[in-house]
């Protein structure tokens, strides 16, 4: 199944699927229009990447993001039935039912149904919704991502994602460990490995959670909203490195990747963005952290720990390391050398900030 630099190959594996659907009966008692729809997204997918806008195309791992997409459904193939509970009419299954988690949109014209790891099922159906009404009131929040507190505003407040309590974490790690001696293939093995997934599906969830109740607070509150213009997918990369140049403190980066994924630094940005959407700034992080939100002064020194920021050019007083990186990110002050050369410029115009009196 070739497809061409266009990927123009859609035609050619849509004929040799429905001569596949003529030699096995399992695959005839599919529904050819769900087995025909992953190779239109094939086909879409290796355009986008020979246009140069996405990256090439990988093999979907076995049990990850199992699933199917139906498109072009008719609206009475979705019901509700009921305050909790919902039914979607699903080719050659006929209909199931779902948990509503939230209304159903008018006018949805696809879904997908997805198994995650946890052994869940779920159905997501597309629906661009409708950005958050800004208050109108010209108020500029800047947030500050970390590692120890996951978003820092330059009003103060310090947010924190939530997390695996303390037994959920012990209990991670015995299976974990329980994992390593399991012999593979064995069903103790895939056990284990379910219950593992289960505990990070808890995790992941209330995350996802956290990050679309603060993005719809931070939207209705503010007018515009800075953040640090940061690469997360470059900071979380490997550094094992290859066999001939091996990485060095691989174990330790390792660590702070988990760390940044599990402060949720993307999500938080990406539903920002589509929340507020035309609202949100992106500022150079450099040098933020060491600059004075006061007098402007940047060193190294001014931070004195992880948490505690003093600067030692001027008496403002002590505050949190975060929580100044976070005014200096809503002035929208662009360090770029061992000076303040953009801040200097900026003076005279800079926003009206929603912070407190220093």
């Amino acid at each position: 199944m070739a497809t061409g630099p266009q990927g123009s190959g859609y035609p050619e594996q849509a004929a040799q699927l429905t001569e596949a659907r003529a030699e096995y009966a399992w695959l005839r008692a599919g529904s050819q229009t769900v087995q025909q729809q992953p190779l239109r997204d094939f086909a879409q997918a290796m355009r986008s990447f020979f246009t140069g806008t996405h990256r090439r195309p990988t093999w979907r791992k076995a049990g990850v993001n199992e699933g199917f997409r139906q498109v072009r459904f008719k609206p009475h193939h979705v019901e509700r039935l009921n305050r909790r509970f919902g039914q979607v009419r699903v080719p050659k299954v006929g209909w199931v039912r779902f948990r509503l988690s939230r209304p159903v949109p008018e006018g949805v014209k696809s879904y997908r149904v997805t198994r995650d790891r946890a052994g869940r099922w779920h159905v997501a159906f597309a629906h661009i919704p409708d950005s958050i009404a800004s208050p109108g009131d010209g108020s500029v929040v800047g947030i500050d991502r970390g590692v120890v507190v996951s978003a820092a505003l330059s009003t103060g407040e310090l947010l924190h994602a939530p997390a695996l309590t303390r037994g959920e974490s012990k209990r991670l790690k015995v299976l974990q460990q329980r994992l390593a001696r399991a012999k593979r293939g064995s069903s103790r093995r895939e056990k284990t490995k379910r219950a593992i997934a289960t505990l990070k599906a808890r995790e992941r969830d209330r995350r996802k959670d956290w990050v679309e109740k603060t993005t719809t607070n931070l939207a209705r509150r503010f007018d515009v909203i800075r953040v640090e213009a940061l690469d997360v997918r470059a900071m979380t990369r490997s550094a094992r490195g290859t066999v001939e140049q091996p990485g060095v403190r691989v174990a330790q980066k390792r660590g702070l990747n988990r760390a940044i994924v599990r402060s949720g630094w993307g999500q938080l940005v990406t539903r920002l963005q589509h929340k507020a959407f035309g609202r949100v700034e992106q500022v150079p992080a450099a040098y933020t952290s060491q600059r004075c939100s006061a007098c402007g002064h940047v060193a190294p020194g001014n931070r004195k720990s992880q948490a505690v920021f003093e600067c030692e050019a001027c008496n403002a007083e002590r505050c949190n390391a975060d929580v100044n990186a976070a005014r200096n990110i809503a002035a929208g002050r662009a360090v770029t050398a061992r000076g303040d050369l953009a801040g200097r410029r900026s003076a005279n115009r800079e926003p009206q900030l929603n912070t407190p009196a220093a």
